[in-house]
């Protein structure tokens, strides 16, 4: 039977196919890519932990018992054994992750508006502006960030508030340098030439043009910097400049479980187990949304 070519009418309407937009295909290729997906669930496992942690503890993670001190994994109700006071380690494992998030999440957010209101304000204005306050964020720069950190929080007091600001201060200087070079790049685009030469003012251009191309980079680059929070806040906390007892967090549950590293050394390591795998999280978490939002136009 032969094949008969049906002719297509004159006037049939041309179908054009929409092109998916910028953050469509951020999400596509992030879904492909299931290291940054596997470490997004486990982000999200800790973020749970930490809103319902203190729900779903299987114990008080304050009670304390001198009879049951330092018992083994898989001992009787502990199924993660009990700390140096015969507290259940499980359970201040679940409800430390509130506060050792909150330690390491916060600090970044309330930089990463500074940092990013100060670099973008350099950028865009250039100039002496630029200088000025590029060149006051290179005197915070210039110091390694752990030292910085100890240092300020010697200063401040220990505490929860003061190591807060004290990691605050240190992650301002790096976010304001990626916002300051990227808005820099942006700035000279032909799309900003034309708003500025159609008569938008500065704040028009900053808002409509600069911010949606800027945001994402800086916000990629401040979600890298949770892991390196988390790893300064413990280590405040370890050295007894952050948190203080009997609150469960976990630099500072490392900080008193370090005498029981030779009887308990599995008991002793569950706290930095936990930070390493937080940590690890955020940095897979960070990679895969770079490598999401490098699109080739």
């Amino acid at each position: 039977m032969n094949d008969i070519a049906i002719p297509k009418p004159e006037n049939a309407p041309v179908v054009f196919e929409r092109s998916p937009g910028y953050w469509q295909t951020v999400g596509r290729r992030f879904l492909r890519d299931k290291v940054a997906l596997g470490a997004a669930l486990v982000v999200l496992m800790l973020l749970f932990l930490a809103v319902f942690g203190p729900m779903i503890a299987p114990a008080d993670p304050y009670e304390s018992s001198m009879l049951k001190r330092l018992k083994p994994i898989g001992f009787e109700d502990h199924p993660l054994g009990t700390d140096e006071l015969g507290r259940d380690m499980l359970s201040r494992l679940m409800v430390g992750a509130r506060l050792s998030l909150f330690m390491g999440i916060t600090p970044v957010i309330c930089a990463f508006v500074l940092g990013s209101l100060i670099g973008i304000t350099a950028g865009y204005a250039g100039g002496v502006t630029n200088s000025v306050m590029m060149r006051t964020i290179d005197v915070f720069y210039a110091f390694p960030s752990v030292l910085l950190a100890i240092a300020l929080s010697g200063a401040l007091g220990a505490g929860i508030t003061n190591s807060l600001i004290s990691l605050t201060i240190v992650f301002i200087p790096p976010i304001a340098r990626v916002a300051e070079s990227v808005t820099t790049q942006i700035r000279s685009r032909d799309f900003v030439d034309a708003a500025r030469a159609s008569g938008a003012g500065a704040f028009t251009i900053v808002r409509v043009h600069v911010l949606g191309n800027v945001l994402g980079p800086i916000f990629v680059y401040a979600t890298s910097l949770i892991a390196v929070s988390m790893i300064l806040a413990s280590g405040l906390s370890f050295l007894g400049l952050g948190v203080k007892p009997p609150e469960p967090e976990w630099g500072l549950m490392l900080n008193t479980l370090r005498t029981a590293i030779y009887v308990q050394p599995w008991i002793a390591a569950l706290p930095g187990v936990m930070i390493f795998i937080t940590s690890i999280a955020f940095n897979l978490l960070a990679d895969g949304l770079r490598s999401a939002m490098e699109i080739k136009q």
